[in-house]
């Protein structure tokens, strides 16, 4: 099983389609601390780090700049596992949901992510 989040439209990807938490790595922080900062953030709990799962480049055809037309991001993904089985979404994930394959309304990122976990072992 894997846990995703159901956008609410504030970021990509689109509204109602299945992502990950996630966010900025700001100035001065390493990426795991921002990992654990968006866990408590988004998620209300922090996590442990198993493993970076590896970096992945995100193109959308929107931007949220003017006379900007897309946007590129490179996102790192990491193995987590909460401390407390209990999550509490922030207001920008309308639901997290654990799901089986076939994966529903996923975006083709998350499903990328879903994928490379399955050829690493991991199962869900």
């Amino acid at each position: 099983m894997a846990a995703s989040s159901s956008a609410n439209g504030r970021t990509n990807p689109p509204k109602g389609s299945g992502s990950a938490p996630g966010g900025t790595v700001f100035k001065g922080e390493t990426r795991r601390d921002a990992v654990h900062r968006v866990a408590e953030s988004e998620l209300g709990t922090d996590v442990v780090i198993d493993e970076e799962l590896g970096t992945y480049e995100h193109l959308y055809d929107t931007a949220e700049f003017d006379g900007v037309d897309s946007k590129h991001y490179l996102a790192t993904a990491f193995v987590v596992t909460p401390v407390d089985e209990r999550l509490e979404p922030d207001d920008q994930h309308a639901l997290l949901e654990t799901f089986t394959e076939p994966f529903p309304d996923l975006h083709p990122y998350m499903e990328r992510y879903l994928r490379d976990l399955e050829a690493r072992g991991y199962q869900y």
